[in-house]
């Protein structure tokens, strides 16, 4: 194998290394956004489980952050909840700062506990 094919496997793997954090990120960037705004509404039990699965899936499926960020709206309007957009959006946000860095912390133990084995 040439210098060249080793260097463009490398980058493969990569990107396909990359690519699986930033779908893991998104994944619970939603389910920690789910369970935010569950807890706002008031749900409990497998109401509680079910709302969050639904957001962890539109990340499955590709769902995008403005999809959710409607969801959350409408879902507070009907509610009664009085947030604002602003207050909505940073709750995404900070929900994505979160989720990157436990998947990173994640990853991090998983990487070190497989160099101990």
């Amino acid at each position: 194998m040439t210098t060249f094919d080793e260097r463009e496997r490398a980058f493969e793997n990569l990107f396909a290394h990359e690519e699986k954090l930033r779908f893991l990120a998104l994944v619970r960037r939603n389910q920690l956004l789910a369970r935010w705004a569950a807890e706002m509404i008031g749900l409990r039990g497998s109401e509680y489980q079910s709302y969050v699965r639904t957001f962890m899936e539109g990340a499955v499926q590709g769902e995008s952050e403005e999809i959710l960020f409607d969801r959350i709206r409408t879902d507070f309007v009907a509610c009664g909840i009085d947030t604002s957009e602003e207050g909505i959006r940073t709750a995404i946000a900070m929900a994505g700062v979160d989720a990157r860095r436990e998947v990173q912390t994640e990853t991090r133990r998983e990487a070190l506990a497989e160099h101990r084995s």
